[in-house]
């Protein structure tokens, strides 16, 4: 490569390929391409056909970033596109459609690269199934005075309730400071009820321990608290991807881990673009194996809420 010149990554030409995108560490556009193509088999079960909505930061982390969703210019076409029913007005006459963006492949996950995407968040449906979602995401979001020890032990208590519940779920760090946790469920039910599943279960927490979490969004109500969100569930609403990058300082990766790593000596920035691709590597076996392999009846635990 001379200088600045345009390369071509996966058949998908990649132009400022030194454009820096991360100024602490001096990670460029070419590095953010080469970082998703070498985690791709690991992450391309968790992004690819569903709709995305996308952070993007055409002039680095620390610039204007703003949120896509719907189709615009200086998409390429290894991005593609589907029409989704906009789920709005009172007729037939008055619904419109809106187009969305989805990969299926490492030529597209350079080419979000190429558009200076650092956050990729799906939905919880795929392009095939839209109205009936396969995952449920909790997102343990912390206030500001809450030690990562009870964020921990947060997430403990939701995969037990789930447990409880016959669900089991999957753990991922969201590369700030809060957890995820996915259950994967059979597409079987539509938004109408996964929503107010989630919202159920989580308000069961809020009510069993309200000194320690919360269902309400405003940030002044979670001082001392964690916002068990389940917001994440509704019909377009989405969670960070697993392997996604985050926008933040530090080039954080929202990480997979197994349950048996979580716990007070855990430290989210340890999952990076520099790193991640090195870990996938060495480590023995997935987590998140056995996630695409599992499917959850979400029917009893509807029962069992009431629902």
């Amino acid at each position: 490569m001379t200088g600045n010149a345009a390369v071509a990554i996966e058949g998908v030409r990649l132009t400022s390929p030194d454009k820096v995108l991360y100024a602490e560490q001096g990670i460029t556009k070419q590095a953010l391409a080469e970082y998703y193509v070498a985690v791709a088999d690991a992450a391309l079960p968790h992004m690819a056909r569903r709709p995305l909505s996308l952070v993007r930061c055409p002039e680095g982390s620390g610039e204007a970033c703003f949120f896509q969703k719907h189709v615009g210019s200086g998409v390429p076409d290894e991005v593609r596109r589907v029409e989704i029913p906009d789920g709005t007005g009172t007729a037939e006459h008055e619904k419109g459609s809106s187009t969305y963006l989805w990969i299926d492949d490492r030529a597209g996950l350079v080419a979000l690269a190429q558009m200076g995407v650092l956050e990729i968040h799906p939905w919880g449906s795929t392009i095939d199934r839209l109205e009936t979602p396969d995952r449920l995401v909790f997102d343990l979001d912390p206030g500001p005075d809450v030690a990562w020890d009870r964020v921990a032990t947060a997430a403990f208590e939701v995969r037990d309730r789930l447990a409880a519940l016959g669900l089991e779920s999957f753990l991922k760090t969201t590369g700030g400071k809060g957890l995820h946790v996915v259950v994967p469920i059979e597409p079987r039910h539509d938004w109408s009820v996964v929503k107010p599943f989630a919202r159920a279960f989580a308000a069961g927490m809020a009510k069993d321990a309200p000194e320690r979490f919360t269902i309400a969004m405003a940030k002044k109500a979670r001082g001392g608290r964690i916002f068990v969100d389940y917001l994440r569930n509704g019909r377009g609403a989405t969670a960070v991807a697993a392997y996604s990058t985050r926008a933040r300082r530090g080039a954080t990766v929202s990480m997979p881990i197994a349950w048996s790593d979580l716990g007070p000596g855990l430290d989210q920035s340890a999952f990076s673009l520099r790193t991640v691709p090195a870990l996938i590597a060495r480590r023995r076996s997935d987590p998140w194996e056995k996630l695409g392999e599992t499917r959850q009846e979400l029917g009893p635990a509807l029962s069992a809420l009431g629902l």
